[in-house]
């Protein structure tokens, strides 16, 4: 199916209405607060994460009325093989699949003369390795019906090689050129493909990092997200103001960067 230019630039100006929702990394951070605002649209989500404690505390503080609004599945993104049988089970249960959204991600402490490859094969495992376990799924699925929306969380951190977080920096760019690639391929379709790089955001992730430029609550985070998404954008940059911050950055020749140790 091929739009014509007129669909297209509706399909960017209009946002969607999401009815079913699978979340991945939604036992806490922005994978929770997405899932709350979610439901507070209407929309039934699935939510999978490793935590069967913190997928029960959403779950109970949610589905408050007759029927189910969330549907909790257990599950650690690093076994891949899981994922496709988990994946058709999930959107049988759910009657169907709108927007996939994965937002599981770690970034564990690397000193600057550290070289833990424990840590780093953790980060490419949790942060690209299941964003493509999953995504594979509904990529297939989303040619198949003609539509669908795909939401990756990755970071203003994958625009450069940054000298505090070497191998986090180098997940999120491996996934931005991933993302980038499905939008390519399912854009034909009709489906949208969105990569979210956020800046820094108030998260269990982010505790202990002392003070963080431009550190924006959850909520906010989340609602920009869904915003976004919504409307189909490519890239977007939570909050918008690191689009130019990187825009420099990016230009910063290598020899300058590398003194920086930004």
């Amino acid at each position: 199916m091929h739009l014509t230019f007129g669909e297209q630039i509706g399909c960017l100006i209009m946002p969607t209405v999401w009815k079913t929702a699978i979340v991945v990394g939604a036992s806490s951070g922005i994978g929770e607060e997405i899932t709350r605002q979610l439901v507070a649209q209407g929309c039934t989500v699935a939510i999978v994460a490793r935590r069967l404690q913190e997928l029960e505390r959403i779950a109970q503080s949610l589905n408050t009325g007759q029927s189910a609004k969330v549907l909790l599945y257990p599950h650690d993104v690093c076994v891949y093989d899981e994922v496709p049988a988990l994946f058709q089970k999930i959107t049988h249960e759910l009657g169907g699949l709108d927007v996939i959204i994965y937002a599981a991600g770690v970034m564990p402490s690397v000193q600057p003369s550290e070289y833990a490859f424990a840590k780093d094969r953790q980060m490419i495992e949790v942060n690209l390795l299941g964003a493509v376990a999953w995504f594979n799924e509904a990529a297939q699925r989303f040619e198949r019906t003609k539509a669908g929306t795909i939401v990756g969380i990755s970071s203003v951190a994958g625009e450069r090689g940054r000298y505090p977080q070497p191998v986090y920096c180098t997940s999120k760019a491996a996934l931005n050129a991933y993302l980038e690639a499905l939008r390519n391929r399912l854009g034909r379709f009709g489906v949208k493909v969105v990569t979210i790089k956020p800046g820094p955001v108030a998260t269990p992730m982010t505790e202990g990092l002392g003070k963080l430029p431009l550190l924006i609550p959850v909520d906010r985070a989340a609602r920009e997200i869904i915003q976004s998404a919504q409307r189909g954008k490519a890239n977007v940059f939570i909050p918008g103001i690191w689009r130019w911050i990187f825009l420099i950055i990016r230009n910063i020749p290598s020899f300058v960067f590398q003194k920086l140790k930004f």
